[in-house]
């Protein structure tokens, strides 16, 4: 593979998926909603994405999907969207953190067994995996797919043969799972949610007239003119249907560790998570950074897209002006022709400009979310320089990456993680940078309010959940 392409896509995280369902009390279909709420969580997973439907009148365990590897507008077109006529769906969003990237592992997952049928979507990775994964396979089980999503759908399914009903079925599969899941589930009459104890991935429940909406970020219900409800609590499991929403909250057992890398990256900053809003938290950042680390410098520019609200933040604690360093290149997709290695195009550049009138002949502030294996930052700190700017003072909106995440994240092993194996000094030598600041771990719980219910493993190590023995995340797979 192309050095350029891992310097780019690699030096970057990503999320392992975004979960959308409905449900249309009225009978009205629901398929173009479910698409136009993937696309608001399409910043979420760009591989692949899925869209399930059935209808709630019959013919009873018909279901109807689309399925495919790309982005949202790249599988879906109008003829296919009015082909999945039904009131009742879920869709998903991938990027593969577990499971390799391709056409059999897209969701949402659909399962026909003695009960009826399930549409599966799920977001997290459970770290017992590979332990489930072998009883099932010792009891007769054949999977069709390499990620732990099918699992799950397994053992839902073979609980539901000793329930009375599938939110209950939900309940004792979940006694089994270690790790982080959200789940959006249907059933042939009802809608259901699920989130870990932990909740480590959102989860959001909306209303629109009379369709209920489960989502996993609130940008998703905006986008399709919802009302927000209430999150989804961590260990909850809700059921929506025709009697309104009901709430088991048996399983809500242990402190919630809501990833705090939601706040600093993953989620879209018109988002609100666990009632926080991740546009605040961003600015807040940034104002912290400037307190511990202020730079004499004469503009403040972020990173785009996650950087952006940091630098805000950042120049606005520290006196700065604000100023838009970059341009962005938003047409850049799945299907992007990466460079070869002999020639002098860089995915970087391709993606990002740097504007020389706003840049050159000063001294900058540069403000990123996160540094993961350094090769990215190098480049942009370079493409700063060669615009013009005097010195490129960096800030990162998160504490150095030390320990690789098994949440959902694709956070590397330690071996990879630059921050693991250098000194801050040293890596601010190595990507050519003046200075270097992170965000000081202890600082955390300011981003969201005083809040010590998240999980910061990827920055100290403190995993809620033991990490697995075997790690089968996707990322080293590829």
């Amino acid at each position: 593979m192309d050095s350029q392409i891992n310097e780019w896509d690699f030096d970057s995280l990503h999320e392992e998926c975004g979960v959308f369902g409905a449900y249309d009390l009225d009978g009205g279909d629901i398929a173009s909603t479910i698409y136009y709420g993937l696309f608001a969580l399409q910043h979420r997973g760009q591989e692949s994405c899925g869209i399930a439907v059935s209808d709630t009148a019959g013919p009873k365990g018909k279901v109807l999907s689309v399925r495919g590897m790309g982005l949202v507008n790249e599988v879906f077109d109008s003829e296919k969207l009015e082909k999945l006529s039904g009131n009742i769906g879920v869709g998903h969003v991938r990027y593969s953190t577990a499971g390799a990237s391709n056409a059999q592992n897209i969701q949402p997952l659909v399962l026909n067994y003695v009960k009826g049928t399930l549409m599966l979507a799920h977001n997290g990775n459970l770290v017992n995996a590979p332990t489930l994964r072998r009883e099932l396979e010792y009891t007769g089980a054949i999977f069709q797919t390499t990620i732990d999503t099918e699992m799950i759908a397994y053992h839902i399914a073979r609980e539901r043969l000793h329930t009375s009903s599938a939110e209950d079925a939900v309940k004792n599969a979940m006694k089994k799972l270690k790790g982080a899941y959200s789940l959006v589930i249907s059933s042939p009459c009802k809608l259901i949610g699920a989130r870990d104890p932990f909740g480590f991935r959102p989860l959001v429940i909306g209303k629109r007239d009379n369709m209920y909406i489960l989502a996993s970020e609130t940008c998703a219900l905006d986008a399709v003119g919802a009302e927000f409800v209430r999150d989804v609590k961590p260990g909850e499991i809700v059921k929506l249907d025709k009697n309104g929403i009901t709430s088991d909250e048996s399983m809500c057992t242990v402190k919630p560790a809501r990833c705090i890398f939601e706040y600093i990256y993953f989620a879209r900053p018109d988002s609100f998570v666990d009632g926080i809003s991740v546009y605040n938290s961003r600015i807040m950042a940034g104002k912290l950074l400037a307190q511990m680390h202020p730079a004499n410098a004469d503009i403040v520019i972020g990173v785009p897209d996650s950087g952006n609200a940091a630098a805000m933040g950042f120049a606005l604690e520290a006196g700065i002006p604000y100023g838009t360093g970059f341009v962005k290149n938003s047409y850049v997709g799945r299907t992007f022709i990466k460079p070869k290695q002999s020639s002098r195009e860089s995915s970087v550049n391709i993606k990002l400009n740097a504007l020389k009138e706003v840049v050159g002949g000063k001294r900058v502030v540069m403000v990123d979310d996160s540094i993961v294996r350094g090769t990215t930052s190098g480049h942009i700190v370079q493409m700063l320089k060669d615009a013009g700017a005097t010195e490129v003072h960096v800030r990162i909106s998160s504490p150095p990456f030390l320990y690789p995440c098994y949440f959902g994240t694709d956070v590397p092993s330690c071996e990879q993680l630059i921050a693991h194996e250098h000194t801050v000094e040293q890596i601010c030598e190595l990507i050519g940078a003046n200075s270097l600041g992170y965000l000081d771990g202890k600082r955390l719980p300011e981003l969201i309010g005083g809040d010590t219910g998240y999980c910061d493993a990827c920055f100290s190590g403190n995993y809620p959940v033991a990490p697995p023995e075997e790690d089968i995340r996707g990322e080293y797979a590829r």
